[in-house]
């Protein structure tokens, strides 16, 4: 699934590929990738003649601003939001109308100038969403409400890990996929964190000392920043709006990489499953 620097890596492309362009038309082909309003069909009326003022994101979610695009010059009328989330195998492509269809594409919606936005998604999960202007997205994407703070916001510091952690008798490794804890983190940059942290993954949250709180914090922070410099991880479907790979994935310190040479001490990396999750490691390194 992507995760947070896979969605922000979307999220800036489609800020320099989508903006200000007139959304004319679409075509839905398949139905329950719409998740709301119920009816395709409203869904593609609610969005013809806006265009998208901004797009932003909010954990692995993105939100893009409407506005009518027969408001007068200087006073932008709403016209609501569009959300999507990628889930496991989703992808927004970027591409002109002529291009061949992709076998798993499910929402096509028509820009002018004879582009589009394409949503791809093999394994169907993914979602959309129109909220009409006037109702907050947190209303309709009822996901938003459960989300923590942003790993990289000043909302998120050591201190606030380690007070939510403090009293938790689980698996560190386990608590930073909850998204109530933290938004965006998955399987990828959890392993990545624990491993620059020094932290193995079955360590429970209550056992950690408050150095390794602080440690883990930095780790989050740092391998996040790294992994959107590097335009996210490409170990499966994803891909950013113009289909191009990520490049973390090629230096990943332990994720994906079971059975290779630790990157810092050449002892193999192991995996291990954590409540139905796999979970890379250096058994030497995370003690």
């Amino acid at each position: 699934m992507p995760e947070l620097p896979e969605v922000e890596t979307v999220r800036r492309g489609l800020n320099q590929r989508t903006l200000n362009q007139e959304i004319v038309g679409g075509d839905v082909l398949l139905s329950r990738t719409i998740a709301h309003p119920p009816l395709p069909i409203a869904f593609l009326a609610g969005l013809q003649g806006t265009a998208i003022a901004q797009w932003h994101r909010r954990g692995k979610y993105l939100l893009a601003e409407l506005y009518q695009i027969s408001s007068p010059p200087g006073q932008a009328q709403s016209a609501g939001w569009l959300g999507v989330h990628l889930r496991m195998t989703g992808q927004l492509l970027w591409l002109h109308q002529e291009e061949p269809l992709q076998k798993h594409c499910r929402v096509r919606l028509f820009l002018a100038g004879q582009q589009e936005l394409r949503f791809v998604d093999q394994r169907t999960f993914g979602q959309m969403w129109w909220v009409p202007s006037g109702t907050q997205p947190e209303v309709v994407m009822t996901g938003l409400q459960r989300l923590g703070p942003e790993p990289l916001s000043a909302d998120f510091s050591a201190e606030y890990l380690a007070t939510r952690l403090r009293d938790r008798h689980r698996p560190i490794k386990n608590a930073l996929l909850d998204q109530m804890l933290v938004a965006g983190i998955g399987n990828i940059y959890a392993d990545e964190a624990l491993f620059l942290s020094k932290i193995k993954p079955k360590t429970l949250c209550s056992a950690l000392k408050s150095r390794q709180v602080t440690a883990l914090y930095a780790a989050i922070v740092r391998v996040l920043q790294d992994s959107i410099d590097a335009r996210g991880t490409s170990f499966s479907n994803f891909r950013d709006v113009e289909g191009v790979n990520g490049n973390y994935g090629g230096v990943a310190w332990v994720y994906d990489r079971k059975g290779e040479p630790c990157r810092t001490c050449d002892t193999p990396i192991e995996r291990l499953k954590l409540a139905g999750r796999s979970a890379h490691f250096c058994p030497k390194c995370q003690r």
